[in-house]
């Protein structure tokens, strides 16, 4: 491991452990707000008084008129290679019209972005087809403030996931992977720029005339995981009404060493 990455790792380590701190307060009194405190409260105000994202990893706060568009990542209080994604803003979850408001970020793409602190921990990099990044549905998450899972994903679901990438296509279809279905999606690039899987699932609800689509995407988990397709490297996009999409994540990264 370098000098850099053992400095990245020890940040991680010290961040998760006032989060830990946090949360056992948290705990106390059931607060399902305690991750937006968390980032409004410290990140935020550290970051605008001292340029600290403490006691988050990252922080970024767009110019006004769009500073309240901002994002935080947070390494979990479970610690391993677990770290959140986290919108500055108030936001509960998928159910919210503020990800659809005109110039919205895309949640997801900086999310992506920010598996570098997954590979610190890990103490090297990682290959795309080892990083899911998951959003629980409301009947599954234990906080009323939008946070996106940045993790490994488990080995059986790495495998099940090549196996399935030669038939999943630009068009939404049935999947079973880590023992429940999925509706699954490609998405072909590097990065998520410019495809926010957010929209995606919304436009699918749209066109299967859902009533108040926007309004049920509540009820679904998202997971995005990366995947090296025959025709170049992209993204493999889960949707489904199932348990939590983190239950196909892996804070210990134990796919990685023997992923082909």
């Amino acid at each position: 491991m370098t000098r850099r990455d053992s400095s990245a790792l020890l940040r991680c380590r010290l961040g998760g452990l006032l989060a830990l701190a946090l949360s056992v307060n948290a705990g106390a009194a059931a607060n399902r707000d305690a991750l937006r405190q968390i980032v409004q409260d410290q990140c935020t105000v550290h970051w605008l008084q001292q340029h600290s994202a403490y006691p988050c990893e990252r922080i970024f706060l767009p110019e006004a008129p769009h500073e309240r568009d901002g994002f935080a990542v947070l390494h979990d209080v479970k610690g391993g290679a677990h770290f959140l994604l986290i919108p500055t803003k108030t936001i509960a979850g998928m159910e919210s019209a503020a990800l659809f408001e005109a110039g919205a970020p895309n949640y997801f793409a900086a999310a992506w972005q920010a598996r570098d602190f997954v590979a610190a921990v890990v103490g090297h990099s990682i290959r795309r087809g080892a990083i899911g990044l998951a959003l629980n549905p409301r009947h599954a998450r234990s906080q009323d403030q939008l946070h996106i899972h940045i993790e490994c994903v488990r080995p059986d679901v790495a495998y099940a996931l090549q196996r399935a990438a030669a038939q999943i296509t630009d068009t939404w279809s049935s999947v079973a992977i880590g023992g429940w279905s999925y509706e699954a999606l490609r998405v072909m690039g590097e990065e998520l720029d410019g495809t926010d899987p957010f929209e995606l699932l919304a436009d699918k609800l749209l066109a299967d005339k859902l009533p108040a689509a926007t309004s049920t995407m509540g009820d679904y988990t998202l997971v995005v995981a990366g995947m090296d397709f025959k025709e170049g490297p992209g993204f493999i996009v889960l949707a489904s009404k199932g348990p939590a999409g983190e239950l196909l994540l892996d804070s210990t990264c134990a796919i990685d060493p023997v992923l082909p």
